[in-house]
């Protein structure tokens, strides 16, 4: 009994992400619009830069690409726009593809939905077990959740896969020492 209950649960965790994002994808949300960025990828907030037609275009399903809602959605979690990021992401056509789950992932962690993220990081490792920087970000959920040991249990599998000089082993790694630190 105790084992259905801890699959169900775990099946949960995985599969609630999926339903959580278009719920954010629809409200927005985050930051402010444009953030006066130098490169020509900023847009107003409700816009999505098409690598294409090198313009900025209506966030809506199927208006660019995958690749330009992973690079747009990419930039703005790098940026700190978190739930703009989610929105556009969730907009993507291919909902297995590693490089979008991952993203959607960290923008929820980095947003403070960890255990949101756990799911997306989860289904790209699923969708490709190799994808380092998956790991290395799943390493950091652990640690925020206090998990040091599945955190260093990403970081083998990271240099298992790369060595301990690639890049992701290193930041991993890093943020494992600081947690010890303190």
């Amino acid at each position: 009994m105790r084992g259905r209950i801890k699959i169900l649960m775990t099946s949960a965790v995985l599969v609630l992400p999926l339903f959580v994002a278009p719920a954010f994808a629809a409200g927005g949300g985050g930051g402010g619009g444009s953030d006066g960025g130098s490169d020509n990828t900023s847009c107003p907030k409700g816009k999505v830069y098409d690598k294409k037609s090198k313009k900025c275009k209506d966030a809506q399903r199927g208006a660019v690409d995958d690749d330009s809602l992973y690079e747009y959605g990419r930039l703005l979690a790098e940026r700190g726009r978190y739930n703009e990021a989610i929105s556009i992401l969730s907009l993507a056509a291919d909902k297995t593809d590693p490089r979008i789950l991952n993203y959607l992932g960290y923008s929820h962690r980095k947003a403070g939905r960890v255990v949101v993220a756990l799911g997306y990081y989860h289904e790209a490792l699923r969708n490709n077990p190799d994808y380092t920087l998956v790991r290395e970000y799943l390493g950091e959920a652990y640690l925020q959740q206090g998990d040091l040991k599945s955190a260093r249990g990403q970081l083998a599998e990271i240099e298992k896969r790369c060595g301990k000089g690639c890049r992701e082993y290193v930041l991993l790694a890093d943020q494992i020492d600081a947690y010890l630190n303190g």
